[in-house]
This record gives structure tokens, sequence and C-alpha cells, in this order.
């Protein structure tokens, strides 16, 4: 039987990144999208970016979690910390829509397009 999780490897920048796509939480994605918007960026950039509900202490546990996994990078030379990415977006939504793909459609990429499609209006972004 297959597993649901890929254990597939990414080569990106002369590195091999595992594909840790299927189990990321909602909230690193979130971060995630806030570090390609923003660019290099302090816990405090990050949790002013995503609102007031979002605490330091949670923004800071989830950076250090995906610093981890080798998501984003952190540079530590001065006193305040920068996250980075350590993947591109795009690389990131390919790896999402492939995930998708292989587990809700059965690999039929004409499947996914057509249930996309379905009873929405196409739109630019």
């Amino acid at each position: 039987m297959e597993s649901v999780v890929s254990t597939e490897e990414f080569a990106f920048k002369g590195a091999c990144l595992p594909n840790l796509l299927p189990d990321r939480p909602e909230s690193e994605l979130l971060i995630l999208r806030v570090l390609w918007h923003l660019g290099a960026s302090t816990v405090r950039q990050v949790v002013e970016e995503l609102g007031a509900d979002t605490g330091d202490t949670t923004v800071l546990k989830r950076l250090q979690i995906i610093t981890e996994k080798g998501l984003v990078t952190r540079d530590d030379s001065a006193r305040t910390h920068v996250f980075t990415p350590a993947i591109p977006e795009i690389t990131t939504q390919r790896q999402l829509v492939d995930d998708l793909l292989k587990r809700a459609f059965g690999g039929s990429a004409q499947k996914l397009v057509l249930h996309a499609l379905a009873g929405r209006k196409p739109s630019a972004a």
C-alpha cells in the first residue's frame, strides 16, 4: 500500500529538501506566505503582517519548527533573528498541487482542473 505522506525529495539550490507538505499545518503555510510576501523578516514583522490575533510566542515557536524542517532559514548574527523562506513559493505550490493530484484525483490532472473550474468563474489570482 502506498504511503499517504510522500518521502520523495526535491532538489533546490543543490540541496535535497524532503517533501513535507502533506502534513504541513495551515499556520506554517500562513507564515510562509508572509515571508514570501515580505522577504527576510523578524518575528515582530511576521506578527504585524498576520494581525492582532497572533502572538509573538506562537509565531516564534512555529518559525522554530519550520526552521527545523528546513523550510525557513534563520540569521542569528544580530540580536533580532531574521527568517527567510528556504523554498520558493512556486515550488511549495507545485508540491501541494502534486500531493492533492495524487491523493484526491488519482493522478488525473484533467479531473483536478475540471473540478477546480466546476461552478466557478475563472479568476486571474
